[in-house]
């Protein structure tokens, strides 16, 4: 089975992170506690990388444009974000968990009261962001958040652009949480990470939603089942129905393909 098979080691700054080739896009087999140690590192090292939280429907849209799977495997790290892709990878023989973007973000906000991180976040509808961080700051106490924006849904000017860049270099954040949808985000941070200065980028999508309360998130149960497609499926379903109907079926069959090695994916 194609994808089962070991992949050369991953080097992330002296830390090794298997690299599970799934459709063409290789997945970290991390635990949480393993991907906030790498970004620890990131932020020790100051050397800038960026963090693809990757479910199924992203790996699907890896799929039909083979320039974002670049994007996706030039990542720091690319880690399980949908259950579906856990459990594919504890198939393939890895001591995995989910890394999902909403928690992550909560548990480098833990960590970040103990460490003095600072947070800039960029993303999300007019007054999104403004709430995430003033949930945040209640839930944790010092947390250091240096600046929010929420940037409008088009393509920035060239002016737009590098004023932004110079908003959040000035701040000098640690960690930059983005959260302008995907795959629009893991290309902004693709094409970013080396011109902000900042040592972690983080691609958290619905996260901005979820965490300030704008949208409702599945409860954990359901999440834990790998439910939470269905969830989201009946909360938005004219926005949501073509990712899922579709492009769940299609994945499923396209791993089952690529396990018996009837298709390759490089």
């Amino acid at each position: 089975m194609s994808f089962m098979h070991n992949q050369p080691l991953h080097l992330v700054n002296e830390n090794s992170v298997r690299r599970v080739n799934i459709l063409g896009v290789r997945v970290c087999a991390v635990t949480m506690a393993q991907a906030l140690k790498i970004m620890c590192d990131w932020i020790g090292r100051r050397q800038a990388h960026y963090v693809c939280c990757t479910p199924a429907h992203a790996i699907m849209d890896c799929v039909e444009n083979p320039a974002l799977r670049q994007v996706f495997n030039g990542s720091g790290l690319t880690t399980p974000d949908g259950m579906s892709v856990v459990w594919l990878l504890r198939l393939a023989g890895f001591t995995v968990e989910r890394v999902y973007g909403p928690d992550l973000l909560l548990a480098v906000a833990a960590l970040s009261v103990e460490k003095g991180y600072r947070h800039y976040f960029y993303g999300g509808a007019p007054g999104v962001a403004e709430k995430l961080v003033i949930r945040l700051k209640q839930r944790f106490p010092g947390l250091q958040v240096v600046g929010f924006e929420s940037p409008p849904f088009r393509s920035l000017s060239p002016d737009e652009d590098k004023a932004a860049i110079e908003r959040i270099r000035n701040t000098s954040p640690d960690f930059l949480w983005v959260g302008i949808g995907s795959p629009r985000q893991e290309c902004w941070m693709s094409e970013h990470v080396n011109v902000l200065g900042v040592p972690v980028l983080v691609g958290v999508g619905a996260a901005f939603d979820f965490l300030s309360g704008n949208k409702p998130q599945a409860p954990r149960w359901i999440q834990r089942m790998g439910l939470e497609w269905l969830f989201r499926l009946f909360s938005e379903p004219r926005r949501l129905w073509r990712r899922y109907i579709l492009g769940y079926p299609k994945f499923f069959f396209l791993v089952l393909l690529q396990q018996l090695g009837l298709r390759t994916f490089e």
